[in-house]
């Protein structure tokens, strides 16, 4: 699949920048096209290093790399990456960085990029949370965080698409809660409250399967491992991200504004928590 929209890389210059553009040129790749290199300054500078580290970057690659363009813009940094990705596949953001982009995947310019983006925003962690991964599991695999009402079209095409280009297993994570009344103090299930969540259980392993058949119909070679289990969805997908190259989730769809900081509580934790690459997807649609 190629595309004439580029893949956006947010770089200032920073190791935790660079490792996103990094990133960034494999999307490219894999989506058959460019990279548009922005520089987001707060004001204007003598001189600009971070040219010539992106030149370092892309000549590694040698004859395969993308095409790469770089832009230099003034402005508020979130501001200025939403505009620009408008006409983008993907916003890739490092989670450090450095002047604007300081602390950038916990403070505002972050979250504003992943909340307001018109486009899938791709937050890459730094070497310190990839460092606590885990080993095992498929390699470069693909987690989706599923709710069969909720998530929209877009977030399961996304994944779907990502696992494909990479060739690569689609694990789908779908969570629900056990009743508190259904524990003892013993931690057991009360016979009649583990009817209860059993039936949840298949419910939801009912709906996730509805709700993949027509995706996984147009993606007849990507593998899916679905799982349905009782937990805290934010949880079990920061567990999932241990041996997942990306994890994949929902912008919250219900904001009132379209300045709005709404992403939803599991968007929220799993970009403070989560051990690869965060995609947050905005989307508008849902199969019925």
């Amino acid at each position: 699949m190629t595309t004439s929209a580029p893949v956006l890389a947010a770089v200032d210059g920073s190791e935790s920048s660079l490792k996103a553009l990094t990133w960034a040129i494999d999307a490219a790749l894999g989506h058959g096209t460019e990279v548009l290199a922005a520089h987001v300054r707060t004001g204007r500078a003598a001189s600009d290093p971070v040219r010539a580290k992106i030149d370092r970057i892309v000549e590694a690659y040698g004859d395969q790399a993308p095409p790469v363009r770089y832009v230099a813009v003034e402005g508020h940094p979130a501001a200025a990456l939403c505009e620009l990705a408008d006409k983008a596949v993907l916003l890739v953001l490092g989670s450090r960085g450095l002047g604007g982009f300081a602390a950038l995947l916990l403070g505002s310019n972050g979250r504003k990029c992943a909340a307001q983006a018109p486009c899938p925003v791709v937050v890459v962690p730094d070497e310190s949370r990839t460092a606590d991964a885990a080993q095992g599991g498929p390699p470069g695999r693909v987690v989706l965080g599923l709710s069969p009402e909720d998530t929209a079209d877009e977030v399961i095409e996304f994944a779907f698409a990502g696992a494909a280009r990479r060739r690569v297993e689609l694990q789908v994570v779908s969570t629900y809660r056990v009743p508190l009344r259904a524990l003892t103090t013993m931690g057991d299930l009360v016979p009649g409250d583990a009817a209860d969540a059993r039936a949840a259980g298949l419910a939801l392993t009912a709906g996730q399967r509805e709700r993949l058949a027509a995706f996984a119909e147009r993606y007849p070679k990507v593998a899916v491992d679905p799982v349905v289990a009782p937990a805290d969805p934010a949880g079990r997908l920061v567990t999932a991200s241990r041996t997942a190259d990306l994890l994949v989730v929902g912008r919250h769809r219900r904001r009132l504004r379209a300045d709005s900081l709404i992403m939803g509580s599991v968007a929220n934790a799993v970009l403070l928590h989560a051990h690869c690459a965060v995609a947050v997807v905005p989307g508008t649609s849902q199969s019925s």
